[in-house]
């Protein structure tokens, strides 16, 4: 990861034009190949970023970085400040608490909650990023990564998102459609899941786990 503190004034061309205003912002390029820009507030949200795959292409004051659709972030660079790069290695991903762990496990062993003919191909699917929760087949044998949380938020949308990117390159499984499944989702993460074309699924825990008891059932 490299991480560079500079004075920099920001401009978005693409399918709308933004700017951002000369002012010292924090510059992260990851080693996925993706580059946001951060001011010192609004938690983890970037003020502007470039999702891989793109490229960035480095000239005395500027940074041009331009995705495959050939929509460009352009960066001013008046003063640098700091330019560190640290190598952090593979992420084993996040720990999922005792429900979520357990919302995985139920959804694996009855895929079809998840849509009508859904096959599951294997749970902890590895990519270079990290483990998507579920590799599905849908009815028409389409690829189908899930990504599932107790509660569905913009940061799960986000996580999905960078493994569809990374599993649509792959020839072998593209093309590859995304599932956020949660027991509740978020307004605004339902929105920009619809925007990058995931589909959402309202999972019941409870109706799973009534069908785990079921199946233990003898009588």
């Amino acid at each position: 990861m490299r991480l560079v503190i500079a004075k920099c004034s920001v401009d978005y061309v693409g399918r709308l034009s933004a700017h951002l205003p000369l002012a010292t912002r924090l510059l992260m390029v990851k080693a996925d190949g993706s580059v946001s820009i951060h001011a010192d507030d609004r938690a983890y949200k970037p003020l502007n970023w470039m999702s891989p795959p793109c490229r960035l292409e480095e000239a005395p004051g500027v940074w041009r970085v331009v995705n495959k659709a050939g929509e460009e972030l352009r960066i001013t660079l008046e003063e640098i400040f700091q330019d560190t790069s640290y190598e952090l290695g593979v992420d084993p991903g996040l720990r999922k608490d005792g429900v979520e762990a357990h919302l995985q496990e139920l959804l694996a062993a009855n895929p079809e909650t998840l849509g009508e003919g859904f096959t599951l191909v294997r749970r902890e699917y590895m990519t270079a990023i990290g483990p998507v929760d579920l590799l599905c087949r849908d009815a028409n044998s389409g690829a189908v990564a899930v990504e599932v949380k107790r509660r569905g938020e913009i940061d799960g949308v986000e996580q999905l998102t960078r493994y569809l990117e990374l599993m649509n390159r792959d020839p072998l499984l593209a093309p590859v459609s995304g599932v956020f499944a949660a027991q509740e989702i978020k307004p605004q993460a339902r929105v920009l899941a619809t925007d990058r074309g995931i589909r959402c699924v309202v999972v019941d825990y409870d109706k799973l786990r009534g069908i785990e008891r079921d199946e233990l059932t003898l009588f």
